[in-house]
């Protein structure tokens, strides 16, 4: 796909789907390698992770708490690392992202940000996340919001599908542009009946990168597999706007 075309896509739409950008033998590696990492976690062998009943961070593990995903998959003390690092910077994702972050954007202008695993609930019992940007507060005005929005992304954000039947992701096409309508702004947190949702459907090796400021939300059902990576790379003219949104998961502060 040329690169305008997705790039206008994700200026229009706020993200976009790349179907099968993995090969049956990289998602098979890749699968094994999350369910040994989520097995870890459950077991408390690994405590980096994202606890149920709270969707911001910071998290902090503790036995008998179900968890919805796990955190830092690039650090080398985790088993698995090598394998989660080496499909971060591959070229499937990162061809991808530096289209989407612009025409002259090179390896060089890349900053390495976050890559996490996002799981089925440890607890079994479904899970949802209200609707949200990343990096806007619910609490933001009218005129805040879109004073936001017009600051440039200078990321490129994905779910990477390791299932098929991946229906977690809901967004609101097109509101990464614009503050959000009345009714939006009225509506409760977990309204599933957000006017012109959409429901972001993937299979195992799809991908979907995605403004991290399109108005969108998480749902996690206790009964279907869900393993997907969630990743972030960033620009270096991000600067602070990035770190900000970055550093809040104690990226720093893990050894």
């Amino acid at each position: 796909m040329p690169t305008s075309t997705l790039r206008s896509q994700l200026d229009k739409d706020g993200f976009v789907v790349l179907r099968s950008i993995l090969s049956a033998s990289q998602v098979q590696e890749l699968r094994g390698a999350a369910e040994r990492t989520t097995e870890l976690a459950v077991a408390g062998g690994w405590p980096h992770v994202r606890t149920v009943g709270k969707q911001f961070p910071p998290w902090t593990w503790r036995p008998g708490v179900g968890i919805w995903g796990v955190q830092h998959l690039m650090n080398p003390s985790l088993p698995d690392a090598p394998a989660f690092t080496a499909s971060y910077f591959g070229d499937e994702i990162l061809g991808a992202a530096k289209e989407l972050l612009g025409p002259d954007c090179g390896d060089d202008q890349l900053v390495m940000e976050l890559y996490n695993l996002l799981v089925r609930p440890s607890d079994g019992r479904d899970y949802e996340l209200r609707w949200h940007r990343d990096d806007i507060p619910a609490t933001a005005t009218a005129e805040e919001e879109v004073a936001r929005l017009r600051e440039p992304a200078w990321h490129a954000q994905w779910n990477l599908a390791l299932c098929d039947g991946d229906e977690s992701l809901v967004v609101v096409p097109g509101s990464h542009a614009r503050a959000r309508t009345d009714a939006e702004r009225l509506a409760d947190p977990l309204e599933p009946r957000v006017p012109g949702r959409l429901v972001v459907r993937l299979d195992a090796g799809d991908a979907v990168f995605y403004d991290n400021n399109i108005l969108h939300r998480g749902r996690y059902g206790g009964a279907r597999e869900r393993l997907s990576l969630h990743g972030s790379v960033g620009h270096v003219a991000g600067g602070r706007l990035r770190a900000r949104n970055v550093l809040q998961h104690a990226v720093g502060s893990v050894s």
